[in-house]
């Protein structure tokens, strides 16, 4: 049985953790595509031309504990607007998008681009503020300093890059149900993710 979700939306919006709950709930795989960006980023922190970075990368590249880092997230969104980076990323998430049992993936442009097909596509979302507070929280929480207005700013910036990408830039697929998580909880937009796939599946 093939299923795919398809779950898009901006930085600190909490796809992450509404993909990982999903998978979870109805036993299907779970793939973060930010982490094939953010692994190829941290490649070119490290000296790696972008395009030989994303082409040598491996799945033992996506379990690096520093790929959560400040500084990897902004060189992940740099190497994202290129487009032979894009297309070298492509054909490993459409493979992982495929497999039998069902699959969950989560990013920027899975739901227009790598795979508009999707049984399911949500773009789940919240204001920039919203977002910054999240991510601000976060990375305190591992001792990275930092302040409110820089998270902001970097939030911000992400974003526009993001939208103004010539080569598929964030934006909701027009099938994709809304889901605006700046006032929910966690429980709320999980249950509102899960009820949205549970009434297609069924």
């Amino acid at each position: 049985m093939r299923f795919t979700v398809a779950i898009d939306g901006p930085a600190a919006a909490g796809k992450g953790t509404i993909s990982k709950a999903v998978a979870r709930h109805f036993g299907f795989a779970h793939l973060d595509t930010g982490l094939l960006y953010r692994a190829v980023g941290a490649k070119v922190l490290a000296g790696a031309e972008p395009l030989s970075a994303a082409l040598a990368l491996v799945p033992e590249d996506l379990s690096d504990e520093n790929l959560r880092t400040a500084a990897v997230a902004q060189a992940a969104s740099k190497v994202a607007v290129l487009a032979d980076v894009r297309t070298a990323l492509t054909a490993f998430q459409q493979d992982f998008a495929r497999r039998a049992g069902g699959a969950v993936l989560d990013g920027r442009d899975i739901g227009t681009v790598i795979c508009p097909d999707a049984d399911v596509k949500l773009f789940v979302t919240a204001s920039a503020a919203r977002r910054a507070e999240r991510r601000y929280a976060e990375l305190t929480a591992r001792g990275d300093q930092t302040s409110f207005e820089t998270v902001l700013a970097d939030v911000e910036a992400r974003d526009e890059r993001d939208r103004s990408r010539a080569t598929a830039p964030l934006l909701a697929a027009e099938d994709a149900a809304l889901i605006d998580t700046s006032d929910m909880s966690i429980d709320e937009a999980v249950a509102a993710a899960i009820a949205k796939i549970a009434s297609v599946k069924s």
